[in-house]
């Protein structure tokens, strides 16, 4: 089912909170589509609950990767276990299509549950302030991101 864009924005606004447009990621994002098969809705009872997204970027030197973000779960639905689910399902989409890498900017302890780390992007950058704690990422390929280092662009 085709969600348009002002759903999910209401839904990540929702979880997220007003200001998420204001990050370094969402700069990255702007103007630009997600790709289509690399995104996911969730939904319960006719109601958009969950949603997520990975976009084109490159990753500094090591070149093509994508950016997840943002991953959005209905706040009543929290703890469920729908966002692991979803991070999940696009890490193995991505796998099998061939990319190297996922980068996201987020909270290192529930995304390290899924297998992301600080530990491969610590030598790339965002463009625009955050927190180099919360740059993670999760190389599909072994060693992909690893020594790599340059901004993240689009």
């Amino acid at each position: 089912m085709p969600v348009d864009d002002e759903l999910i924005f209401g839904l990540v606004a929702r979880a997220l909170g007003e200001n998420w447009t204001t990050k370094s990621s969402h700069q990255l994002r702007i103007g630009r589509e997600p790709i289509k098969d690399l995104s996911l809705v969730a939904f319960l009872d006719g109601k958009l609950v969950g949603s997520v997204r990975l976009w084109d970027i490159q990753a500094g030197n090591a070149g093509d990767a994508l950016l997840l973000g943002p991953l959005a779960v209905e706040p009543s639905l929290h703890g469920l276990g729908l966002g692991q689910a979803m991070l999940h399902l696009v890490i193995d989409l991505a796998t099998a299509k061939g990319y190297g890498a996922i980068v996201l900017v987020g909270d290192a302890p529930y995304y390290e549950r899924v297998g992301f780390s600080s530990k491969p992007t610590w030598l790339l950058r965002m463009p625009g302030r955050y927190d180099q704690n919360r740059l993670l990422g999760i190389e599909l390929v072994p060693g992909y991101l690893e020594g790599h280092d340059g901004v993240i662009t689009r």
